[in-house]
């Protein structure tokens, strides 16, 4: 159960009005590194979600394969400390600015960005 689906969510009412979801009530969540910008991994938030991320400092994050939600670091230790939430002026993208410890990506590297540089045409 996600997105508007989670009627239990404490989000405040007038941020939950602004968001522009998709058919799964998700919105993509990038989390960046607060003091260098350096854009660490892209993941997904419900309503519930972002409540949590807002009310705990750490983010939370809705799992697709899963179904469940899961907190940047709590298996890992790699941690996600939220310094700032906004959103886009669209309001369907949530930008997190973080204080990343350890890696970001499960594939163990600090970002999620930096394996598959696509060739640009000259």
């Amino acid at each position: 159960m996600t997105g508007n689906a989670c009627p239990s969510s404490a989000l405040d009412p007038a941020i939950a009005a602004r968001l522009k979801r998709d058919a799964d009530g998700l919105v993509p969540a990038i989390a960046q590194q607060y003091d260098t910008g350096e854009v660490l991994m892209l993941g997904w938030m419900d309503d519930e979600a972002l409540h949590r991320t807002l009310t705990t400092g750490r983010c939370t994050y809705w799992s697709r394969s899963r179904q469940e939600y899961w907190v940047k670091g709590d298996t890992s230790g790699h941690v996600q400390q939220v310094k700032s939430v906004a959103l886009d002026c669209d309001a369907d993208t949530i930008l997190v600015k973080v204080d990343q410890t350890g890696p970001a990506c499960h594939t163990g590297t600090r970002t999620c960005f930096d394996a598959d540089s696509l060739p640009l045409a000259q």
